[in-house]
């Protein structure tokens, strides 16, 4: 546990500073679903009297200033973002690139008082240049300035592919500790959602961001 501890705070705290989200989850994943997938419920309480909730569409979008290049269909947007990689897989999106890429993807539609902006982007595999199935989509969540300062990110989502065996309603939720936070994991509708919350958000509050997650189409701008 303790070499589980010291990994996973070594890609916490890795992600922030070049701007992508890689590898923020996966030790957290291998400890939650392990050779099985036995989850944990967790059950939402009411969140502490000084936390708060605000909408996700009253939140700035890192991303959102980009134009869309693409016609419609998801294959095409999946395209036209990797068309704009640089150096990383995880390539900056707009919302309504990843809603259009992603149709049935999830995003809360409630986030903590605290958070400011919200980045998103597209996560490819490099070989193929199609959406990576371990994770398709990571979403950070700011107090401050995207990418200016590690501490300013209060949570991280990232959303990959369900085992082909995961129901399409959503799974019940696992929870564990983590360095620094809480993350939580779960299945719906074709795709596995990891929530990381910093330890400055209570579990009860960050159970209530992810049970209030609704499509991202509805969500755009």
């Amino acid at each position: 546990m303790a070499v589980l501890v010291t990994m996973l705070a070594a890609a916490l705290g890795a992600c922030g500073d070049a701007g992508v989200l890689d590898g923020v989850g996966n030790r957290t994943r291998e400890v939650v679903q392990g050779e099985t997938t036995t989850t944990s419920l967790v059950v939402a309480v009411a969140a502490g009297v000084d936390e708060a909730l605000v909408t996700s569409t009253d939140v700035l979008w890192f991303n959102d200033d980009i134009v869309p290049q693409f016609t419609g269909s998801s294959p095409d947007v999946i395209a036209a973002v990797w068309s704009r990689q640089r150096s990383s897989r995880f390539v900056q999106a707009a919302r309504a690139e990843i809603a259009a890429a992603l149709p049935s993807l999830g995003f809360p539609e409630t986030v903590p008082a605290q958070v400011r902006w919200i980045t998103s982007q597209l996560v490819y595999d490099d070989l193929s240049g199609d959406l990576s199935a371990d994770t398709s989509a990571a979403f950070g969540l700011w107090t401050d300035e995207p990418y200016q300062t590690d501490t300013s990110r209060l949570g991280v989502l990232r959303v990959g592919r369900a085992p082909s065996e995961a129901p399409a309603v959503r799974s019940v939720m696992a929870s564990i500790e983590v360095p620094d936070g809480v993350s939580l994991s779960w299945t719906e509708s074709g795709h596995r959602y990891e929530l990381f919350c910093q330890s400055r958000v209570s579990e009860a509050l960050c159970v209530e961001v992810a049970l209030s997650t609704v499509p991202l189409l509805d969500l755009r701008p």
